[in-house]
């Protein structure tokens, strides 16, 4: 018989020990790991980085990754945004009753591997049960902390007019995994979450080129969103040169169906950034021998012109206005 999350598991009691040695423990033990109220780490040297995120993915398993992977990813990745060397990660964990213990194991293994691979510790967390019907699953937030490397400052407000915009990859493909794994449609692709961690990526930029401007990581809303983020932040105008911009080929079928724009469609592995013309080359070699990156390109520049606005050139020479980002296309996708 199937074994499922009770709540006696949040009760504080024996169920509660077995389920955290039975499962966190077991993939998360390292030399900081504690069970008491709070752990105690190493200080960094210099300027620190923090991040909390929430992660509520439907489903919580998807090609390419699961809710567990993604938790790590996505924190580890807002760290790395800001040229921070992520070092410690904490996790709280809300759980419906009657979730299958199987799942939670293959959600806490993933984080386990990913949390490796970066090498960052799972220092803290805490475990909470919710009664059927509280909570779609499972849901995850995590803390993370991070050193900043010294002499980078990438950050919204930075970019300058002049600037090469890069995209690390192609583009929506976590956003169109959940869409179809969801089988609203009746479709079948086959599509991948681009899931993944970007530190390494993202330190082997700052080491080739440190005064990189903005690093940012397109998540919910996208490459579109964060453009116009940025241009609004930075009071630039964005050009972007269509064609350039990555697109997996499955991608763009379902998009192209569905009437969906790909700009605006999720990733958790990719990453936008505003690079000096100056830098660009030497960034782009960097990226495109890391893992992860190996598809990174330029897709565009920022202007002064038309300042917090985004125009797209189009294939037969002409501009047009990318509509600014409404609404959420696709709602629970990370």
């Amino acid at each position: 018989m199937e074994q499922i999350i009770t709540l006696a598991h949040g009760a504080g009691g024996k169920q509660t020990s077995d389920l955290i040695g039975g499962i966190f423990k077991k993939y998360f033990d390292n030399e900081y790991l504690t069970s008491d109220d709070a752990a105690v780490l190493p200080s960094p040297t210099g300027r620190m980085a923090m991040s909390t995120d929430g992660f509520i993915v439907s489903p919580a398993e998807f090609p390419g990754g699961n809710i567990g992977k993604l938790s790590i990813c996505g924190t580890v990745n807002d760290l790395a945004c800001m040229g921070a060397k992520p070092l410690y990660i904490s996790c709280a964990f809300v759980i419906e009753e009657g979730f299958p213990l199987a799942k939670l194991d293959r959600i806490a293994a993933a984080m386990a591997k990913t949390a490796h691979e970066v090498g960052i510790s799972i220092v803290s967390g805490d475990t909470k049960v919710a009664g059927r019907g509280q909570v779609d699953g499972v849901f995850i937030t995590t803390t993370g902390v991070g050193e900043i490397i010294e002499g980078v400052n990438p950050t919204g407000t930075n970019a300058k007019p002049g600037d090469k915009i890069i995209v690390t990859g192609d583009i929506g493909r976590h956003g169109c995994t959940i869409l179809l794994e969801r089988d609203r449609y009746g479709m079948e692709a086959n599509v991948t979450s681009d899931c993944a961690p970007l530190w390494s990526a993202v330190h082997a930029a700052l080491d080739a080129a440190p005064d990189i401007h903005v690093i940012r990581d397109a998540t919910r809303g996208g490459v579109g969103t964060v453009l116009y983020e940025i241009a609004d932040q930075s009071n630039v105008g964005v050009k972007l040169d269509t064609e350039s911009i990555p697109l997996d080929s499955e991608v763009a079928g379902v998009t192209g169906m569905l009437g969906l724009e790909p700009l605006y469609l999720a990733c958790e592995g990719r990453l936008v950034m505003f690079v000096p013309a100056k830098s660009a080359d030497d960034v782009l070699a960097a990226l495109r021998s890391s893992d992860y990156t190996e598809g990174a390109v330029v897709i565009g520049e920022a202007m002064s012109e038309m300042p917090g606005y985004v125009i797209m050139t189009t294939e037969i020479g002409t501009e047009t206005l990318l509509p600014p980002p409404s609404g959420e296309l696709l709602p629970r996708i990370c």
